[in-house]
């Protein structure tokens, strides 16, 4: 597999990382981070102004045609700020489930306002009970007249607070478990029914509890196939997890120099603490899991757009279940080394391990995906793509320079 950034990735790049360098400082992180919105509406609409909200849309809708590794680029780039904006709620779930499962109008109504920075978005999807299944729904969708009434509650919804509309999964047949039978609406956050209950998250964050109760919405809020809204939904979600797994190995990456420069300047018994062998060993094995992750990060950025959805559901459950047992090792072995200070709030150490934990947790932890991708093997015809994917991986990585 060739893998080279091309020109125009490799200026993003380079472009975001003098942003984030610039305006992202860590204090000011902090100081939003304890704002009511919990993030900037300036440096969103700068973000609109460098194009990154427009990335992934069709140029039809005012996009820019990008990919899920033009995705990664952004994503990789906005781990060492920790950055607060909702991006992923916005523009990589939202914004996926518009590109994919919208109809014309729904599309030229509300993609054109998401690159432009004026629509927030959030997806209220997982509830109480689905323990990271994205086929448990048990909200309503009730035929009324000419449209839908909603009832039931949604939990942990990402930037669901801050949002202008929300997208709702909601059943319109079937048991709670069915594959069939969800739908998708996007109905107001402010409309007549919805209450929300906002909340900072560990990481600094912001999620919302949100209940629905008789709330109406017309016909034209219905998104995409009635009763047939599972498989956009889960396309989305594994969007967005690959989207993590490149955000979770941007904040590893700057783990690994912060704690390499802390051992060259931190001196004991009169001598820098990474002249100690033990030391070096450790600082060794964090590199090393770091650049596997990085391995793992590029195969799914690759795959996800795969045609294939079994091979894109492989892809994104072996990165997500690798890359959290990377940033664990990382995280844990980077506090250590730091002392007793690589746990306090004013260091920011303690900030990147907690956005780590969060994103391990976030869409199915290490453990749920390494159950994922150990029954597709188990299911048969998906066992011989295990080496081919090892396989992938090592060139994927030897080839990106």
């Amino acid at each position: 597999m060739d893998f080279n950034f091309t020109e125009e990735q490799t200026a993003l790049q380079d472009t975001l990382r003098r942003f984030i360098a610039k305006e992202y400082g860590f204090e000011k992180r902090r100081a939003l981070a304890r704002s009511p919105e919990g993030f900037s509406r300036d440096i969103w609409l700068r973000f609109a102004e460098l194009g990154v909200l427009a990335l992934p849309f069709p140029e039809a809708f005012g996009g820019l045609n990008g990919s899920a590794v033009d995705t990664m680029v952004v994503m990789e780039a906005f781990g060492p700020g920790l950055v607060l904006e909702p991006y992923l709620a916005t523009v990589v779930l939202c914004g996926g489930l518009l590109r994919d499962a919208g109809n014309k109008t729904q599309k030229e109504t509300l993609l054109p306002a998401i690159a432009s920075g004026e629509l927030l978005m959030a997806f209220a999807h997982y509830e109480p009970d689905a323990r990271y299944e994205s086929n448990y729904v048990t909200t309503t969708a009730t035929s009324a007249g000419d449209g839908w009434t909603l009832d039931g509650a949604k939990s942990v919804v990402l930037h669901g607070g801050g949002a202008n509309r929300l997208i709702v999964s909601a059943r319109t047949s079937g048991d709670a478990r069915d594959a069939a039978g969800i739908s998708l609406f996007i109905v107001d956050r402010d409309a007549a029914g919805v209450s929300v209950r906002d909340y900072p998250t560990q990481d600094g964050l912001h999620a919302a509890e949100i209940a629905f109760k008789d709330v109406r919405v017309g016909a034209d809020a219905l998104l995409g196939a009635k009763d047939k809204a599972l498989p956009a939904i889960e396309r989305a979600l594994d969007y967005a997890i690959a989207a993590l797994c490149a955000e979770a190995v941007g904040i590893m990456t700057a783990l690994n120099a912060a704690t390499l420069d802390y051992l060259k300047t931190r001196k004991q018994f009169g001598v820098p603490i990474g002249k100690f062998q033990a030391l070096q060993h450790r600082m060794v094995d964090m590199t090393i899991a770091a650049e596997q992750a990085r391995s793992m990060m590029y195969l799914a950025s690759v795959k996800v757009d795969s045609p294939d959805v079994a091979e894109r559901r492989r892809a994104v459950s072996a990165a997500k279940a690798h890359i959290g047992q990377a940033a664990r090792y990382v995280g844990q072995q980077a506090v250590q080394l730091h002392g007793g200070m690589g746990v306090t709030d004013e260091l920011v150490v303690s900030h990147w391990f907690k956005r780590l934990t969060t994103i391990n947790l976030t869409f199915g932890d290490m453990d749920y995906h390494l159950g994922k991708f150990s029954d597709m093997l188990l299911a048969g015809p998906t066992a011989q793509a295990a080496p081919r994917a090892a396989a992938e991986t090592t060139t994927v990585h030897e080839r990106v320079g």
